[in-house]
């Protein structure tokens, strides 16, 4: 995934405030349990998510894409009093894992994770989302961006992951992800709607609000 210096990283994670002990637990069991670690959210993307949820105070914080719990347990820390997560994970596997963890960090009344594909999910909520972070399929990350822009909270923000895919998107090499990552980059700066700015953090992640 990662097409930054790798001493750079280095650098960046060392400058961040280090994960909480439950998260650095995810992550080793997700290693040794789910495999697949190269798709946790890590230190750095954590603590920024944990900072947005900080800024922007969400009394509901959507997640398309659970995996292994690890992003929705940093941005619960920094809810307000009335805040919650409901994250949407198709696979029950990743789901078990995830709420054993969440469990365990004494989190269940605040994070909810629901299980099914995430559209069906969607249509069921009411809103308006504060905050949705996408990390799920690439190929149905347009269909989730139209799905949530009409529920987003006016002053809501959409964080989209893996929006870089690897740089894939720049050096023009062939595969799902990167096609598909590519024409959600496209279909959102196309958008009239919205404003977003690309960041070049680990993988890349966008953020977009209402124009």
């Amino acid at each position: 995934m990662s097409f930054v210096d790798e001493a750079v990283e280095a650098y960046a994670e060392a400058q961040t405030t280090p994960a909480a002990d439950h998260l650095r637990r995810v992550a080793d069991e997700t290693a040794q349990e789910l495999g697949s670690a190269v798709m946790l959210t890590g230190t750095v993307e954590g603590r920024l998510l944990e900072t947005l949820v900080f800024a922007v105070q969400p009394r509901l914080v959507l997640e398309i894409g659970t995996f292994s719990g690890y992003s929705a347990l940093s941005m619960a820390p920094a809810l307000p009093d009335d805040g919650r997560i409901v994250t949407c994970e198709l696979d029950d596997v990743r789901a078990d894992f995830a709420q054993r963890h969440v469990d365990a960090a004494g989190l269940g009344e605040r994070i909810e994770i629901r299980r099914g594909p995430a559209l069906e999910t969607i249509a069921a909520l009411d809103g308006p989302f504060d905050l949705v972070f996408v990390d799920a399929d690439k190929g149905g990350y347009v269909d989730y961006y139209e799905a949530v822009l009409p529920k987003l909270a006016d002053h809501g923000l959409i964080a989209a992951d893996n929006t870089l895919a690897g740089g894939r998107v720049v050096t023009g090499e062939d595969d799902d992800t990167a096609r598909a990552i590519a024409t959600f980059n496209d279909h959102v700066a196309a958008d009239p709607r919205t404003v977003q700015v690309l960041l070049t953090v680990r993988d890349g992640m966008t953020l977009i609000r209402r124009a």
